[in-house]
C-alpha cells in the first residue's frame, strides 16, 4: 500500500483535530465532567479538585470509592494469607 499525500493530509487534519478537541476538554473539564454526570456516566472526579471546593455529593462518591478500595484490598490480603500456607 502506497501512501500518498492525501493519506498524510487526512493525519494531520486528524491530529489537529483531537489536539483542539483536547485543549477545548481541558479547558472546560470541569463543565464537560458535570454535564456527564447529569446524563447518569459516572465520571470519577479529579484528583486535582480541591476537597473543599467538592459539593456534599462529590465528596460522598469519592467516600464511598475509596472505602470499596480499602474493602477490596482487605479482600484480596485476607485470600492470600488463606492460601499462603504457613511454615
Amino acid at each position: 500500500m502506497i501512501i500518498t499525500r492525501t493519506h498524510l493530509t487526512g493525519f494531520a487534519v486528524g491530529v489537529g483535530v483531537c489536539a483542539v478537541g483536547y485543549y477545548l476538554y481541558k479547558k472546560n473539564e470541569d463543565k464537560v465532567d458535570q454535564l456527564l454526570r447529569n446524563q447518569g456516566i459516572d465520571i470519577p472526579v479529579s484528583a486535582k479538585k480541591d476537597y473543599n471546593s467538592m459539593t456534599l455529593e462529590e465528596l460522598v462518591a469519592q467516600k464511598e470509592r475509596i472505602e470499596d478500595l480499602i474493602a477490596e484490598k482487605e479482600m484480596i490480603k485476607d485470600q492470600l494469607a488463606v492460601s499462603t500456607p504457613i511454615e
